[in-house]
């Protein structure tokens, strides 16, 4: 009894084939159990750990890509709004204990909104976003703003969110990948000085 035995190259074709499938098939599937995270939109504003993988959509806003946000950038199409927190002195240092504020580099042109990124805002604070946002944007709920911060960060989405729900504003896009992704496209940042 003769065995038959297939041609080798035909072999190598079906592995072939099935690795391809394979790899098309990876692709295309949901992202669940490759590290990748499906972070459900909230109603509601991200009330704590403000760095955490963000959500892929945002309700009434336009989320875009570091090529759709130098494009904006480029045409100044758009107002950015940097809203990255910014260190509090503490209070209960010793005399004479020398406090230096973090560097923040940011997106040129950008304005820094420090500190409306939380979920829950002070009446002060919520008062200095409001009236900064009327002033940028001239009164006009209708001018494009781009809202960001830094990757897997929670502020923008927060403040982006306010501008829309609570504010009224209604041209909003929000830029998860901020000032990291930005960098990390090679383009240029600035040095930020928090807007008083």
């Amino acid at each position: 009894m003769k065995h038959y035995r297939p041609d080798p190259t035909l072999r190598r074709l079906a592995w072939l084939g099935m690795a391809g499938l394979a790899a098309v098939l990876y692709v295309f599937a949901p992202t669940v159990g490759r590290g990748e995270e499906v972070v459900p939109e909230p109603t509601g504003y991200r009330m704590d750990a403000y760095r955490a993988p963000t959500p892929a959509t945002l309700k009434g806003a336009q989320v875009i890509d570091t090529a759709q946000a130098e494009k904006l950038w480029r045409a100044r199409a758009a107002i950015f709004v940097d809203v990255m927190p910014r260190d509090v002195k503490p209070a209960n240092l010793p005399p004479g204990t020398l406090w230096r504020d973090k560097r923040r580099d940011h997106l040129p042109g950008s304005v820094w909104l420090p500190n409306v990124g939380y979920g829950a805002l002070s009446a002060e604070t919520d008062a200095y976003f409001r009236t900064r946002l009327d002033a940028l944007a001239g009164g006009n709920r209708a001018a494009p703003l781009v809202f960001y911060c830094q990757t897997d960060c929670w502020m923008s989405w927060n403040a982006a969110k306010r501008a829309i729900t609570e504010y009224g504003y209604t041209n909003i896009a929000w830029y998860p990948a901020g000032s990291d992704g930005w960098a990390r496209a090679g383009l240029p940042l600035e040095q930020g000085q928090p807007k008083p």
